[in-house]
């Protein structure tokens, strides 16, 4: 591809919240192309991640796919494991003090990490690295020169920050030297461009560039996407408030849990976790628009891909297949609360808990009357330990998507 296509390809799915700095990040992207194009040389590419849990969902593969589309085109891609950042945990989107994990805990979770990364990254072409090969290094004098660059109020700032400081809530002296930390990877690992989502863009567009000018070194690039909203199409992906994706899930559950998303989600999953060129993107748009393109059948459509894109493809037909025969078929809602049980629950504790029945007693009458189903399939024991995720239905109306945590 020439420069010009690569660009539209690379900058799909980006989000910088000024028009002027995405002209700037896209303009310093195409002269960087061509000037490694002249040079006979590839672009050079990081992301890094805190391994601080070892369950990833699809809205941590957004940035891989991003480093996935610069090795389909030939670029050198590093894929950075925060094994001294992981200490303590970037602030960014944080409205409270991160716990400190130990250098175990990181590296343990870093070995998941890593294993399930390469669903999407291509193994043979990623160059895997750890920030304590060089952070480590550091005394205390090369702290205080990289620190010199930035001001207090730099920090104070940025909302996270400063909605702590507003409420008088603490802010840790060692949290500022995450950004710190951060552009110094950008400058140990000699990068052209660096992939991160939008809570990382003081991280990468100042901090990382700041540190790189400082230390005489060409300022990265920064491809800033934008972040997946969960599976209620509003707030970001976690899996703390039950709204995400697994990436170690079945292809059954990671395609029925696609068709859960509102309608109006389906463009950013387009555009962020699908391996679709810009011009699929558009069509897939267009046609919802014209409305040849039924709703209904865009989301099928992503559904398959997202689950094709980490399984096979006769996985996500089988998938397709089955949500067909037990949703449509059955006429069971594709959009429904969710609900994760504890261990130890029985049948009766999850339809109490899930809102499904008023009271114990309205559940073990709707048990008797054979009117309680998971996946179709008729549980007869209200005190039996619930038996596996799945969706259950009680009557003719009342749906829950359960979760096994």
């Amino acid at each position: 591809m020439n420069v010009n296509e690569q660009v539209e390809i690379l900058m799909q799915g980006t989000e910088y919240g000024d028009e002027s700095l995405a002209q700037t990040m896209e303009t310093e992207l195409r002269q960087r192309l061509t000037e490694c194009e002249k040079a006979g040389r590839k672009l050079k590419i990081y992301c890094g991640y805190d391994p601080r849990t070892a369950d990833l969902h699809i809205g941590h593969t957004v940035t891989m796919r991003k480093l996935r589309q610069f090795q389909d085109l030939g670029h050198e891609v590093v894929f950075l494991i925060g094994t001294y950042t992981s200490l303590i945990g970037d602030p960014s989107d944080k409205d409270k003090l991160r716990p400190i994990l130990t250098q175990e805990q990181v590296l343990e979770n870093a070995r998941s990490y890593a294993e399930q990364a390469f669903r999407v990254l291509d193994r043979e072409k990623t160059i895997v690295r750890y920030n304590h090969e060089w952070l480590a290094q550091l005394n205390f004098a090369d702290l205080i020169k990289l620190a010199s660059n930035f001001t207090i109020q730099q920090f104070l700032t940025r909302e996270a920050f400063r909605k702590r400081w507003d409420s008088g809530d603490a802010i840790y002296l060692h949290e500022y030297f995450y950004a710190i930390m951060q552009g110094y990877d950008a400058f140990a690992l000699e990068t052209d461009v660096q992939v991160g989502g939008t809570d990382q863009m003081f991280n990468i567009v100042t901090a990382a560039r700041k540190v790189m000018t400082s230390l005489n070194a060409k300022p990265n690039i920064g491809v800033i996407m934008s972040i997946l909203p969960g599976t209620d199409g509003v707030v970001k992906m976690s899996k703390s408030l039950g709204n995400h994706i697994p990436l170690n899930s079945t292809p059954e559950d990671m395609y029925g849990k696609v068709m859960s998303i509102p309608d109006a989600a389906m463009m950013q999953y387009a555009k962020l976790v699908t391996r679709w060129l810009p011009a699929d993107v558009i069509a897939f748009e267009n046609g919802l628009k014209s409305e040849t393109l039924h709703p209904r059948d865009a989301k099928m459509k992503l559904a398959h891909e997202v689950t094709s894109t980490y399984y096979s493809a006769a996985q996500a037909d089988a998938a397709q297949e089955a949500f067909v025969r037990q949703f449509q078929q059955g006429q069971i809602p594709t959009e429904m609360p969710e609900f994760d049980i504890q261990p130890g629950q029985t049948v009766l504790d999850v339809m109490v808990a899930a809102s499904l029945v008023a009271s114990k007693s309205e559940g073990r009458r709707m048990i008797d009357q054979k009117g309680v189903k998971l996946d179709g399939e008729t549980l007869e024991k209200a005190d039996a330990a619930f038996p596996h995720a799945g969706v259950l239905q009680v009557g003719k109306r009342r749906f829950a998507r359960i979760n096994l945590k």
